[in-house]
């Protein structure tokens, strides 16, 4: 394979990093951050909110939910690239997963703790931000760097919605030089690179977090 075909999966990479990163890392995170307290709530409204979201996009596969955001945005008047559908998608998927898992973590924080901090006066924000936040963090971080990996390779599903990610340029470049096992080995390779960074920046901060840096 060529130095030229090779650098065009590399652009091609950059775009899924993008997505990625602007997904996983940032709008869906935010959003399972306020489901995860949806479902934490004493709202009945809330927990029920969350339960429905949680359901819905952990029960339905991606693919299904990118086409229906990709055909649904413009019905209602909203003319938007592929890319602005495919992070909608991404981010609402990640988010469902992403929020039983911070989840399960505050749900693990020793009660004991809590009860201990509020027999010495800790406010509830403070016991919050001092205790239980730190500790879910902590052991939700390895469910969450796991579930970025999934997501990453995940998203080669976006190219249904005509994104020309990783994938989407190995199939086009395989149709026009008919070397189909060079391009997807080499497109396999760099998903491969990005997946091993992912899980040492994630074991790096596991490490902190086990040194107190964090």
């Amino acid at each position: 394979m060529s130095w030229k075909l090779f650098l065009l999966l590399l652009e091609a990479a950059r775009l899924t990093v993008i997505l990625s990163v602007v997904s996983i890392g940032v709008i869906g995170f935010l959003l399972a951050t306020g489901v995860c307290a949806a479902n934490m709530s004493q709202n009945r409204f809330a927990r029920g909110a969350g339960w429905l979201f949680v359901s819905f996009f952990r029960g339905t596969p991606l693919l299904v939910q990118l086409l229906l955001i990709y055909y649904l945005l413009p019905s209602i008047g909203l003319d938007v690239p592929s890319e602005v559908a495919a992070v909608a998608g991404m981010s609402l998927c990640t988010a469902a997963y992403q929020a039983e898992i911070m989840r399960g973590g505050f749900a693990a924080v020793p009660t004991g703790l809590v009860e201990a901090a509020d027999m010495a006066g800790m406010s509830r924000l403070t016991t919050f931000r001092r205790i239980r936040l730190p500790i879910a963090f902590k052991l939700t971080l390895p469910g969450l760097i796991n579930e970025w990996i999934m997501m990453l390779k995940s998203s080669s599903l976006v190219s249904v919605v005509g994104v020309v990610e990783l994938t989407r340029m190995a199939q086009d470049l395989a149709a026009s030089t008919y070397r189909p096992l060079e391009l997807y080995a080499a497109a396999g390779f760099i998903y491969l690179c990005i997946s091993i960074v992912v899980a040492l920046v994630g074991r790096g901060l596991e490490a902190r977090l086990s040194w107190g840096r964090l």
